[in-house]
């Protein structure tokens, strides 16, 4: 059990985290995506559940209830979370969502490709750079 690994993918879209969670499993059969569908309910698993701690966070920017900044900001200050990595993964690819989050403390950012292949060589390269 010691090599599985936990993303956490906190995004809005049913469809996108169909894609997202098969893109993880084409990767690894080892990882097990689980899924929330906006910030205020990520959140609310993250701060009432001890026990429950993945290895990776990704989160969506553009949520209805809770945009993925303010979520950020929100996970950034459990401290348990400290050394968990925060990816962003979004539909922007402007230079000043980047720059923000980041600033805001997300470890990396992903934008959302076209393409499963794509999405699944993006997820690996975010993967092994963690998991060494």
């Amino acid at each position: 059990m010691e090599d599985r690994i936990i993303c956490f993918l906190i995004d809005d879209d049913d469809d996108d985290q169909e894609i997202f969670s098969l893109a993880l499993s084409n990767i690894d059969e080892n990882i097990h995506c689980i899924t929330a569908n906006d910030g205020i309910d990520a959140l609310t698993r993250l701060n009432t559940e001890d026990k429950f701690t993945p290895n990776f966070i990704f989160l969506d920017l553009n949520m209805v209830r809770m945009n993925g900044r303010e979520c950020l900001s929100e996970i950034r200050k459990i401290p348990r979370l400290d050394s968990i990595p925060v990816i962003i993964y979004s539909t922007s690819s402007e230079q000043r969502d980047i720059m923000e989050t980041k600033t805001l403390g997300a470890a990396d950012y992903i934008v959302k490709p076209s393409s499963m292949a794509l999405l699944e060589k993006r997820l690996e390269q975010v993967l092994r750079g963690y998991h060494t």
